[in-house]
């Protein structure tokens, strides 16, 4: 009888942590429904999450120590002949005008090119963008894992061994410190709209 009474209660146990878990989610949903134009597959719930990756100085850093303000996120790598640069580009706009308008972000550009993107490479890159954008590479497991939090795609082409591309997904992600992520933007968001989409989810948090 004990033993039955001990999966029962594990039973209850988990079944109170999905309760809790849609109860979240369904708050977080709801607190965010005036700002949110896009449908998230399986809640915004499923994307985001912890990683482990290197800085420009080559220190271990967590998402923790990453995201302690309304913080974009954009996946990418520095070799990117157009769309990096544009995409990160019109984050960095956005980003002054969030500033201008009282409202503080930080924009973070993760390398899913850690053999090319050294902590230095990354570093610069972000730097010369913007003076706030921080810029992170790792190793190969640990890009993959940041990467796969996200639902990001990417793939090294073949060729050249020393200037090759990188085919990868190019969504730029929302991420508040109090929720979690709550909302991505497509390549055809203006910085204007970025920013307003933006102030709502903070004003609203």
């Amino acid at each position: 009888m004990t033993r039955i009474y001990a999966i029962l209660a594990a039973t209850v146990a988990v079944g109170g942590l999905a309760a809790a878990w849609y109860t979240t989610q369904q708050q977080t949903t709801e607190l965010f429904a005036n700002c949110r134009t896009s449908s998230i597959a399986g809640g915004a719930g499923a994307i985001g999450g912890p990683f482990e990756l290197v800085n420009a100085k080559g220190e271990q850093v967590t998402d923790t120590d990453v995201i302690t303000e309304p913080t974009l996120i954009y996946f990418g790598y520095t070799f990117c002949p157009d769309v990096c640069p544009l995409d990160t580009a019109r984050n960095a706009e956005a980003v002054d005008l969030l500033a201008d308008q009282g409202v503080s972000t930080t924009p973070v550009f993760i390398s899913i090119d850690p053999e090319r993107d050294t902590p230095e490479v990354v570093g610069d890159f972000a730097y010369n963008l913007h003076e706030k954008m921080v810029g992170l590479t790792g190793s190969p497991e640990q890009v993959k894992a940041a990467s796969q939090a996200y639902k990001t795609f990417y793939q090294k082409q073949d060729g050249d061994p020393e200037y090759y591309l990188v085919n990868h997904s190019t969504y730029t992600y929302l991420v508040l410190p109090e929720h979690g992520f709550v909302e991505f933007f497509k390549r055809d968001e203006t910085a204007e709209k970025m920013a307003e989409r933006v102030s709502c989810f903070v004003e609203s948090a």
